[in-house]
């Protein structure tokens, strides 16, 4: 039998105190050794790996304004799961300005900012700021889908590290490189995060397609490293990338942008277009039915049949031309005669 005494000293290649053990062995383990003597030998336990050291302190704030609706507000949720090493906040106030935020990052201690807009009720904007020197960015949120709604049958482990699949696209214009890093900062989870795992089992990937941003998320299967889509899904329309955190001068201005309430403008006036069209067919329909209709004199499809007769060369007859025998009066007469006939025979 054999006891174990561990104490603490000395230092693990992670930076933490490794473990001494202290291992002693009774008599029944080695050959002609007394009950009372011990061999005593120390052994040094290294740290784990996984309890490296957090050097990229990463913190993201994730919080809103008022006047979201619930598919918003399920997104945030779906993000501050996805993401170890974001924070929550409570509602800011609709009639503060943003430089407000800046504030609310400092005391919550971070560095990075999704910050969710809601206009009119029914129009979402995202911010992502780099927290307090910049740059940021505004987007138009579309075609949101949330984990509940989407229900795929995807699934990974809570807390895991994403992998960050970037379009090519993003390596062709300056500021579609200046997002991807600005993407990578902030979706990014820091390697020895406390509330993070040593796994990596889903990837986030980013599209450029239509001029706009798309973003999925995929689980990887360790069978065959294929990719089933977990959610969520949003579409990010760029409006503008500002130098400072939320303001300050504008370093681009998506062109190809066109605002919700120009869109919803447009249709309106379509659909106004279309009904004044409609009306007036109706009144120049109700105006040929009340026109009084003009008898014509004469027809003019009268004379369309009408051709010349072929002229015949004059005759002049010196003598009467017979007299035309009709049948009835020929056979009346053939009948008399086969009576005098009879009469004769008698």
């Amino acid at each position: 039998m054999s006891a174990f005494k561990r104490k603490r000293g000395g230092k693990g290649p992670g930076g933490k105190k490794a473990k001494k053990v202290k291992f002693e062995e009774n008599e029944n383990a080695e050959k002609n050794v007394n009950t009372d003597q011990t061999q005593t030998s120390e052994i040094n336990i290294p740290a784990p790996v996984s309890m490296g050291k957090w050097k990229n302190k990463e913190r993201v704030l994730i919080f809103s304004s008022r006047g979201i609706n619930f598919r918003t507000r399920h997104l945030m949720q779906d993000l501050r799961t996805m993401m170890p090493h974001a924070k929550a906040d409570t509602k800011m106030d609709r009639k503060d300005k943003l430089f407000v935020v800046n504030e609310v990052c400092e005391i919550k201690n971070c560095n990075k900012c999704i910050f969710f807009e809601a206009k009119k009720k029914q129009d979402l904007y995202m911010w992502i700021s780099n927290v307090p020197h910049g740059p940021s960015a505004k987007f138009l949120v579309q075609n949101v889908h949330t984990l509940a709604e989407l229900k795929m049958t995807g699934n990974c482990l809570k807390g895991s590290r994403p992998l960050l699949s970037f379009d090519p696209q993003f390596d062709t214009a300056p500021h579609y490189s200046l997002l991807k890093e600005l993407f990578i900062q902030t979706f990014a989870t820091p390697q020895y995060h406390p509330k993070s795992q040593p796994f990596v089992d889903h990837v986030f990937t980013f599209t450029i397609a239509d001029n706009r941003i798309w973003f999925r998320n995929y689980q990887i299967i360790e069978e065959d490293a294929s990719l089933v889509e977990i959610g969520p899904r949003f579409v990010l329309n760029l409006i503008k990338i500002f130098q400072g955190s939320f303001g300050g001068p504008t370093l681009y201005e998506n062109p190809h942008f066109t605002s919700p309430n120009m869109n919803r403008r447009m249709i309106r006036l379509a659909v106004a277009a279309k009904q004044r069209e409609r009306q007036l067919v109706r009144e120049v329909q109700k105006a040929k039915r009340n026109e009084t209709k003009e008898v014509l004199k004469n027809d003019v499809t009268d004379d369309v049949f009408d051709t010349p007769g072929v002229e015949k060369p004059v005759e002049i007859e010196l003598e009467a031309p017979p007299p035309k025998v009709l049948k009835r009066s020929r056979l009346t007469e053939l009948r008399r005669k086969t009576r005098l006939k009879r009469k004769g025979l008698r």
